[in-house]
């Protein structure tokens, strides 16, 4: 299916206008049956954290997003693929990341919009350290085994 969906990746300190890409990813597909959307954003654990820092290595990361949405878009019919990740310091309550799939089937798009996810949280090359409200700097936030469990599922 990869030569009919259209993959966009951006790796971006900007935030991202979620409305707008849900718009372009329909407006991409063609004959777009559904679109789902995954919005992951920084959480303020318990009230401790300032701040959640992202690093990645530039074009190392974008590469392996679209390694893995090119998969994504072999394993189901989706017809467009988008996914965006932040990286810099973000506070509580920003995006960091946006995952839209559409395809002309709702199930199909959940499917990819779920591998995507699983994938970003465990192998995607970026790293994230806590920066806590005291003004000290925290651990570098390691994968949790949920999201390797998750991620073995496919």
């Amino acid at each position: 299916m990869t030569d009919a969906c259209v993959i966009r990746v951006a790796v971006q300190s900007a935030a991202y206008d979620t409305a707008a890409e849900i718009d372009a990813a329909k407006a991409a597909g063609g004959n777009v049956g559904a679109v789902v959307t995954f919005s992951g954003v920084c959480r303020d654990e318990s009230g401790r954290l300032a701040a959640l820092e992202l690093e990645h290595y530039p074009g190392m990361a974008e590469g392996e997003i679209r390694r893995i949405a090119a998969q994504a878009a072999e394993r189901w019919p989706v017809t467009s693929l988008t996914v965006i990740h932040r990286h810099g310091k973000l506070t509580p309550g920003e995006d960091i990341v946006l995952v839209v799939a559409a395809s002309i089937h709702r199930q199909a798009a959940f499917e990819a919009a779920s591998f995507l996810m699983d994938f970003l949280k465990t192998s995607a090359p970026f790293w994230k350290k806590e920066h806590l409200v005291d003004g000290t700097s925290g651990e570098w936030v390691e994968a949790k085994d949920a999201d390797d469990d998750a991620a073995a599922r496919w």
